[in-house]
């Protein structure tokens, strides 16, 4: 993880040099959290090119095992019991995913996989032959928004229920947490949440960080600060 506070520092000290400007707590925290998010989801777009290079032999330097160790650390898993509603109607079920569901990696109904499908082929299961509808060994699933509707093919065997899901979670907003003395906002650290990412993305951070912030103050050059690097 990365101290959100020791980013903090940083960022103030590049953006206040010659007074460029004063970031507030509040505009910190946004845009935080965007920068955050940005790098998360770069995470997947270099494993997907990491992916089709030649692997090395050491695991500490190869890009795509740096890459899926970062990842790691957002994998989930969930029971039935611990989604947040469950519907059961006929073969069909819909369950309400959690907030912080960022992509399904698997999900199972008993011990047989889903199949993901899209809005129309998931509309068009019911309609289909015998050997090729989903079964209790063979379900399938859409995904609309935070809705999954499942399909097995069999609305009376119990395992309908028996529901577990594999998936990669979104971080947790990061929060410079603070208390006002004086009328200056001093650091809290109970009230604070560093970044979920990766020790060594402390730089990405701050320069991330920056060029947001020097397009939301409208100053190019710490906006440049971030860009160029």
């Amino acid at each position: 993880m990365v101290n959100v506070d020791t980013v903090y520092q940083k960022v103030l000290t590049i953006a206040n040099k010659e007074q460029r400007g004063y970031i507030t707590p509040l505009e910190f925290n946004l845009l935080a959290s965007q920068a955050q998010l940005e790098i998360f989801e770069e995470y997947f777009a270099g494993l997907n090119q990491t992916i089709q290079m030649p692997g090395i032999d050491l695991p500490y330097a190869d890009l795509t095992s740096i890459l899926e160790d970062k990842i790691s650390v957002f994998q989930q898993s969930l029971g039935v019991a611990q989604f947040a509603a469950l519907t059961v109607a006929g073969a069909n079920f819909r369950i309400t995913l959690p907030d912080d569901v960022y992509r399904i990696v698997s999900l199972y109904v008993g011990d047989s996989e889903a199949e993901k499908l899209n809005n129309i082929h998931f509309q068009h299961v019911k309609k289909q032959g015998p050997l090729t509808k989903p079964t209790l060994t063979r379900p399938v699933y859409n995904l609309q928004r935070s809705l999954l509707r499942i399909h097995n093919g069999n609305p009376v065997d119990p395992s309908v229920t028996d529901v577990s899901m594999h998936y990669i979670r979104r971080p947790v907003k990061p929060e410079w947490g603070y208390v006002v003395v004086n009328e200056q906002a001093l650091y809290n650290a109970s009230t604070a949440q560093d970044f979920e990412l990766h020790a060594s993305e402390e730089t990405t951070l701050v320069l991330k960080i920056l060029g947001l912030a020097g397009i939301v103050m409208q100053k190019q050059d710490i906006a440049a600060i971030g860009q160029q690097a």
